[in-house]
């Protein structure tokens, strides 16, 4: 029986960087639309540069240059074009009306590899009203070629489901989806308000840094870990043993990449809310990769958006089990400067680095407890159990009916123990 297989996308990918871009980073920047490129399920067939001092409004590229792309995809062969950059819908109509091929740009390619990666309800939720809110605008361009290809890269998805309706339909969709996303927003914030009192950090980072490797390492669970671009979408949280009875939830989130489109930003708040609740964010950086640095500053730049750049922060160098000795020197020297947040440097794949992360996340949660000496009744069971598990225990003494217990506790169970009768709190410190 033969097969039948959708054919692979050959794309040409296209890089227009003004002019105060740097050849380095509008390179790196092509290589990683690449990667999109090769994730979403396409090969590249060829690539254009063209630096310019501004966009033009027809083309966003040069009149001559769209030209000499038309012929290279004559050429080539191929039968997708991917700007680097983001195409305002004019743009993109007039260059499908001069190449007669679909054309792309980085957030919907961003957009279509999510599509691919949804699993869960929430996140084919989140992705849908993303695409739809981006698509809007585009209604024209996309229905014009959408009547006659179907599947293919950024197709997928909502895309290739609303091609009979109008933007009043499409309006009423976008309208539902907030509303669900609404309910999984307050079932999520009913979920915290279950783990109130735990200890909780977010994993943050580049897409690819290493963020799932690291929660399954920590906490010994079974997650789906794949070296690709945006591997997972849907978050994770899982309990970590730190050590000395102390316990923390460490929740993993989507990736970051360089230009992710604001719609999916907006979209995907109510999994980001996860981070917005955590006592800690680890930021996670790919030692490895010479363009840490620039990864950093996009994190930053979308907490930033997300209004959790106040937040208490730690960098988490993962990977450095593919750095020598002497590079991850010269990285540790790097970041040590008077302004920088805490760092640790470990690998996921080298378990006896992680007590670097257990420590650091121990010393942060023990600076939140309080230290008290508490008396209570010697029969009072449901307390002191209550001290034992939420807290940590650092000398205890009986003298009969009652008990006298030197604690580290965290507020919330401090409040609690103030209301009932027979405890009394001797001293804090």
């Amino acid at each position: 029986m033969i097969e039948n297989r959708a054919p692979i996308d050959r794309a040409i990918l296209v890089g227009a960087p003004t002019k105060d871009v740097s050849q380095r980073v509008s390179e790196e920047h092509l290589e990683e639309l690449a990667r999109l490129t090769h994730t979403a399920g396409g090969e590249v067939a060829s690539t254009l540069r063209q630096r310019i001092d501004r966009p033009t409004p027809r083309f966003y590229i040069g009149e001559g240059k769209a030209q000499e792309l038309k012929s290279l995809l004559e050429a080539s062969e191929a039968n997708l074009v991917i700007f680097d950059e983001e195409l305002s819908p004019a743009q993109g109509k007039n260059l499908e009306d001069l190449l007669g091929v679909r054309v792309l740009d980085r957030p919907e390619l961003i957009l279509d590899i999510f599509a691919t990666r949804a699993r869960s309800r929430e996140a084919k939720l989140q992705v849908e009203l993303a695409q739809l809110e981006y698509l809007l605008p585009r209604l024209r361009r996309m229905w014009s070629h959408l009547s006659r290809i179907r599947g293919g890269i950024g197709l997928r998805g909502p895309g290739e489901t609303q091609l009979e309706t109008d933007r009043r339909l499409i309006g009423i969709r976008i309208s539902d989806l907030k509303v669900k996303l609404g309910d999984v927003a307050k079932a999520r914030a009913v979920q915290r308000q279950a783990r109130a009192g735990e200890f909780r950090a977010a994993l943050v980072g580049y897409t690819n840094a290493g963020k799932s490797s690291l929660l399954k390492a920590l906490s010994g669970a079974d997650l789906f870990v794949e070296d690709r671009l945006f591997a997972t979408l849907d978050s994770a949280t899982r309990m970590v043993d730190l050590g000395s009875r102390h316990q923390a939830l460490v929740t993993d989130t989507v990736g970051f990449i360089r230009k992710l489109p604001h719609h999916l930003i907006a979209s995907f708040r109510s999994t980001l809310e996860e981070a917005r609740e955590a006592d800690l964010l680890l930021q996670v950086i790919d030692a490895s990769d010479p363009d840490w640095e620039e990864h950093r500053e996009v994190v930053y730049e979308v907490l930033e958006e997300l209004e959790l750049t106040h937040r208490p922060q730690l960098l988490v160098f993962n990977k450095t089990d593919l750095l020598t000795q002497g590079e991850e020197e010269g990285l540790r020297n790097r970041v040590r400067t008077p302004d920088q947040v805490p760092a640790v440097f470990l690998s996921a794949h080298q378990p006896d680095s992680l007590y670097k992360l257990r420590d650091a996340l121990k010393a942060r949660l023990r600076a939140g407890l309080c230290r008290l000496r508490i008396s209570l009744p010697a029969g009072d069971g449901e307390s002191m159990a209550a001290l034992y598990r939420e807290g940590e225990v650092l000398e205890q003494k009986s003298n009969g009916a009652r008990v006298e217990v030197e604690v580290r506790i965290p507020q919330s169970l401090k409040g609690r123990l103030e209301q009932k009768p027979g405890v009394e709190i001797l001293a804090e410190s």
